[in-house]
């Protein structure tokens, strides 16, 4: 069983994006995941049409009131499972911010209630470094980053190649990582110029598969859809499912397996 942080320290990447429609093109793999919305805009829960988190039913009653993970489980249209987000989320780094045992409390949420699924565990996680996201790295064993193919992206992955560095060398750990290029639009040399550079400086560690700036992408969310579900013929649905394949066929979900 893997566990996966989705993660990027800069925004509007496409973070949440790709877990969503990741999440969805592994369903129809047959592998249909968990996912973690650890992000407090709840951006991914909304998407799944689940509004509610603040209500005590989602990670804020895991971190507040020690609610196993298990019972916070919820179905969403597409067939996977979430445990969903509110705004309330946000009230954890206060909560806990001085406390430094607080960064482990989801690695060791994650019991075997949970993980005996066998299911691959996606963690949407909040473009910051706090509380939220140190919860999500030490808990997963690999970190998938998506980087929009611009300038400032492609300086902000540097960044965070070297923060992952820090934090690998702190818990004595490598993780597995694979980058993949986000919001590319083919009628752009800098989108290829971006590419090109992340494959010269990282190697088998970017995807080959790069996802196009689509309409139905930016649009299924607000219908609480995926984008299988909202356009299952548009570019946006190939090239998630293209990347569900590769990663897949790479081992990237497999215990112990990933390159």
């Amino acid at each position: 069983m893997a566990i996966i942080a989705v993660f990027n320290q800069k925004g509007g990447v496409g973070k949440t994006t790709t877990c969503l429609n990741l999440a969805a093109a592994l369903t129809r793999e047959k592998r249909p995941p968990i996912a973690l919305d650890l992000d407090p805009q709840a951006h991914l829960s909304l998407a799944c049409r689940i509004r509610d988190g603040a209500l005590g039913t989602g990670m804020v009653a895991f971190f507040k009131d020690k609610t196993p993970l298990s019972q916070l489980l919820r179905d969403t249209p597409s067939g996977w499972k979430i445990v969903p987000s509110s705004l309330e989320l946000s009230k954890v780094d206060a909560l806990y911010g001085s406390d430094a045992k607080a960064a482990t409390l989801l690695r060791q949420g994650l019991n075997p209630d949970l993980t005996a699924r066998g299911a691959p565990i996606l963690i949407d996680c909040c473009p910051m470094l706090g509380v939220l996201t140190l919860n999500a790295l030490l808990a997963s064993d690999r970190v998938l980053i998506p980087v929009s193919a611009d300038y400032l992206s492609l300086e902000g992955v540097h960044k965070l190649d070297g923060a992952l560095r820090v934090l690998e060398k702190k818990l004595g750990r490598i993780y597995r990582q694979r980058i993949v290029v986000t919001r590319f639009d083919p009628r752009r040399k800098l989108s290829y110029e971006i590419f090109e550079k992340l494959k010269e400086r990282y190697g088998a560690r970017v995807c080959n598969t790069r996802i196009s700036e689509n309409a139905a992408l930016a649009t299924s969310p607000m219908h609480g859809q995926d984008v299988f579900s909202y356009a299952e013929q548009s570019a946006g649905a190939a090239d998630y499912k293209a990347l569900a394949q590769e990663l897949l066929s790479s081992g990237f979900f497999e215990p112990g397996v990933a390159h």
